[in-house]
């Protein structure tokens, strides 16, 4: 937390250091040095893109199985029902480096470890949860007799989900497909364990960097996530209001 408090104070600064890279201080002034090096480093922009594609992998897959799971829930009547909504909801409660370590040793036979699947595999198992959660908060208001009533005219399942459902439930759909997205572009610990040199990621890199080469470019990248963050959830606000407009209209 310190370092995204400091971090707009610190990427700016021209920070000096000494022989053994030590940050030295009082701040001499502002510079932008630090975000050119970030812009400008192949290791850093290599980190970004695995980030990216990563977290861009595992939300479409979380959103396919978080809006499968949630319409299978919602619809389902049983006593199972809550031990079943507890084991998909249970990657949110459990440690991360529990999960981590299980599924090392899980994927390590299958040879998923030091590739993107095996990433991409874990980060949509971790963000599935936030799908679940949004969607099924939105199909709490949402009337399942359109969908009986657009089945009784004779449309199919499919045209019927794309037609009636997908357009009431997109805000909730959206807003979980953010969430998984921070959350596989946070992830740090599954990467210790499963990724290879070439699946660097960007707080992958920064753990890095905070251990074996202290630099004012880390606080850089702390500012341009803190922006990514705070984009996110105006985007988030956003659809939050449309929703509460389509409710306002269905009622």
């Amino acid at each position: 937390m310190f370092i995204f408090l400091m971090a707009p104070i610190l990427a700016i600064v021209p920070l000096s250091f000494s022989s053994s890279t030590y940050l030295t201080y009082p701040l001499p002034g502002l510079s932008l040095r630090w975000y050119e090096d970030f812009l400008g480093s192949a290791r850093w922009m290599n980190a970004l893109k695995n980030s990216v594609i990563i977290g861009v992998a595992s939300s479409m897959l979380s959103m396919a199985l978080g809006t499968l799971a949630s319409l299978g829930l919602a619809q389902w009547k049983s006593k199972w029902k809550p031990l079943v909504l507890a084991i998909v909801l249970s990657p949110m409660v459990v440690p991360v480096v529990i999960t981590a370590v299980g599924v090392y040793f899980f994927f390590a036979p299958l040879g998923l470890t030091g590739n993107y699947l095996g990433l991409i595999l874990v980060h949509t198992a971790l963000a599935t949860p936030f799908v679940v959660i949004t969607v099924s908060a939105t199909l709490q208001s949402f009337d399942m007799t359109l969908a009986k009533a657009a089945a009784s005219l004779g449309a199919p399942p499919l045209l019927t989900f794309r037609k009636v459902i997908l357009p009431l439930i997109l805000p909730g759909l959206a807003s979980g497909a953010l969430f998984a997205f921070a959350t596989s572009f946070d992830e740090v610990v599954t990467v210790l364990f499963l990724a290879g040199p070439e699946q660097r990621t960007l707080p992958r890199e920064m753990f890095s960097g905070i251990r074996e080469n202290i630099s004012p470019t880390i606080t850089a990248v702390a500012v341009v996530l803190t922006v990514i963050s705070v984009c996110m959830l105006s985007t988030l606000e956003i659809l939050r209001r449309r929703n509460e407009r389509l409710k306002g209209k269905a009622e």
